[in-house]
């Protein structure tokens, strides 16, 4: 098995009210910060998937991502492959 890192960014759909979006928007001008727009703002998630290949290991989190990290009503996701420890890095990093 292979230890495989993924991050799932998730933010309201496109034409979803997103108050937290618009507050940071309207606080804008009040720092002097100019031609800023269309602020969304999401959260996101980082995990560590064991696998035996990549594919398998995105085909979870797909379906984690779809499942239960996001509302498929309101939301989107976008799921990155990040750079993180392999199974063998991870245990050395315990040796020390």
């Amino acid at each position: 098995m292979t230890s495989f890192r993924f991050a799932v960014n998730v933010t309201p759909k496109p034409g979803i009210l997103d108050p937290a979006g618009r507050a940071v928007e309207g606080s804008l001008g009040h720092l002097g910060i100019e031609g800023v727009q269309d602020v969304r703002i999401g959260r996101r998630a980082e995990l560590t998937v064991e696998a035996t290949e990549v594919t398998v290991a995105r085909a979870v989190v797909e379906r984690m991502a779809s499942e239960l990290l996001s509302n498929p009503l309101i939301e989107v996701f976008e799921i990155e492959s990040i750079a993180g420890a392999s199974s063998a890095t991870d245990s050395q990093a315990g040796a020390d």
